[in-house]
C-alpha cells in the first residue's frame, strides 16, 4: 500500500486569551494514497484564517453548532491541488477548494470540493473576495444594509478581508463610507486605495464618547453600520445613527480573544444579535451559501477587470498556521490572512 506523509494540527486546549501553539498538536503520520470510488487525492496549498475560527473555541453556544470538538483536526478552508484522483472531472493538477482543515494532505470524496477556474482570478480568490468574505459583504451589505445613494454606510473592521470588501461595494452603490481601523497606514489605505471618503483610527481614541463625536461631525449621522468588531467602535455609533437606520451585525471581533466567554461593553447584547440573527440585523455567510453562484456572477467581472482590491497578507510555512490566527486579533494584517503551505 502507498502512502504519502501528512501532516496535521490537532486542536488540543480551549484558549481562554490569545492562542499559540500550546492549544494545538503538530503531528505526522503517513496516510494512505489508496483511493475508493469517487475519492481525490489533495495537496493543500493555501489556507484560509478566519475570526470563525476562534468563535468555535467557545464553550457556550455561538452559531448553529457546537464548539469545535477537541482532539480533532482544526476546521477551515483551503485551496488544494489534486495529486491523484479516482472520480470523474478530476484531474492530477486540477485546483479544488476543499473544508479539510489544518492539514497537508487528505482524501476527499469528490462531493466535498468545489473546482476552481485559475483562469478567471488568482486561485487564492477562493478563500477571498471570490469566497466566504465576499460572501459575507456581498450579501451582508445588501440583504442587511441595503444601502442607498447618498447615503452614509460606516465600517468597523475595515481594513480587514470583510471590512474591505463591504467599503468597496458600497462606494459602488453610491454610497458615502467612514471606514475605522487600526492606525494611519491602514486608515490612508482606506483613503488612497479604497476610496473611502473618510477613515478613522479607532486607537487615537480614548472612549466611545470622543470616537462617536468625529463620526458625527464628518458625517452627520450613520445610515448603515457594518460591524466586524463591536466594543468600543459600536457603543460610538449606536447613539449617532439616522432614523431608519440599519446595523448589520457580522463579527464581534474586539470580543474573541477573551471575551466569547464573559463579553464585555455593548457585546453583551450584540453577541447574541449576531448569533440569533435578530432585529439588529445578525448575518452569517452560511445563510447566502445557496446564493454563493450569484455573488460570483456579479463581483467575479470586477475582480477580473481589476475594478476590486483584494488586498493578501501571506504567512509561508504550514507551521505558523497558530500564531497566524493569534494575529488576527492584533492588528497585524490587512486584507485577506492566508497561510502557504
Amino acid at each position: 500500500m502507498t502512502t504519502i506523509t501528512q501532516q496535521q494540527w490537532i486542536y488540543r486546549r480551549q484558549p481562554v486569551g490569545q492562542i499559540t501553539a500550546e492549544h494545538y498538536e503538530l503531528v505526522e503520520q503517513q496516510l494512505s494514497t489508496t483511493l475508493g470510488d469517487g475519492e481525490v487525492l489533495i495537496e493543500a496549498r493555501w489556507f484560509s484564517v478566519d475570526p470563525y475560527m476562534r468563535i468555535g473555541q467557545s464553550t457556550k453556544p455561538t452559531y448553529d453548532t457546537d464548539p469545535h470538538p477537541l482532539n480533532t483536526v482544526q476546521q477551515g478552508a483551503v485551496v488544494a491541488q489534486v495529486l491523484a484522483s479516482n472520480a470523474p472531472g478530476y484531474a492530477v493538477g486540477d485546483w479544488v477548494q476543499s473544508y479539510t482543515g489544518w492539514q497537508t494532505h487528505a482524501r476527499v470524496h469528490a462531493s466535498g470540493l468545489k473546482r476552481i477556474d485559475p483562469a478567471l482570478a488568482p486561485v487564492t480568490t477562493a478563500l477571498g473576495v471570490l469566497g466566504m468574505p465576499g460572501r459575507t459583504a456581498w450579501f451582508g451589505l445588501t440583504e442587511s444594509g441595503k444601502p442607498h445613494a447618498g447615503e452614509v454606510v460606516v465600517v468597523s473592521g475595515a481594513a480587514g478581508a470583510v471590512g474591505s470588501l463591504v467599503v468597496q461595494f458600497a462606494k459602488r452603490h453610491g454610497a458615502r463610507v467612514l471606514g475605522i481601523a487600526g492606525g494611519p497606514a491602514k486608515c490612508d489605505w482606506l483613503r488612497n486605495t479604497l476610496d473611502a471618503d473618510w477613515a478613522i483610527d479607532y486607537k487615537a481614541y480614548s472612549d466611545a464618547d470622543t470616537l462617536g463625536a468625529e463620526i458625527k461631525r464628518l458625517t452627520g449621522g450613520v445610515d448603515v453600520y457594518f460591524d466586524n468588531v463591536g466594543g468600543m467602535a459600536t457603543d460610538a455609533i449606536i447613539p449617532i445613527i439616522n432614523r431608519r437606520a440599519r446595523i448589520v451585525i457580522c463579527g464581534q471581533i474586539s470580543q474573541y480573544s477573551g471575551g466569547l466567554e464573559t463579553p464585555e461593553l455593548g457585546p453583551r447584547l450584540l453577541h447574541h444579535m449576531l448569533y440569533q440573527r435578530a432585529t439588529i440585523q445578525g448575518m452569517l455567510a452560511r445563510d447566502y451559501l445557496h446564493r454563493m453562484d450569484e455573488m460570483i456572477r456579479i463581483v467575479a467581472p470586477w475582480v477580473k477587470a481589476g475594478g476590486i482590491v483584494f488586498e493578501e497578507t501571506v504567512i509561508d510555512g504550514f507551521a505558523q498556521l497558530p500564531a497566524a490566527l493569534n494575529s488576527l486579533f492584533t492588528g497585524e494584517h490587512r486584507g485577506k490572512l492566508l497561510v502557504k503551505a
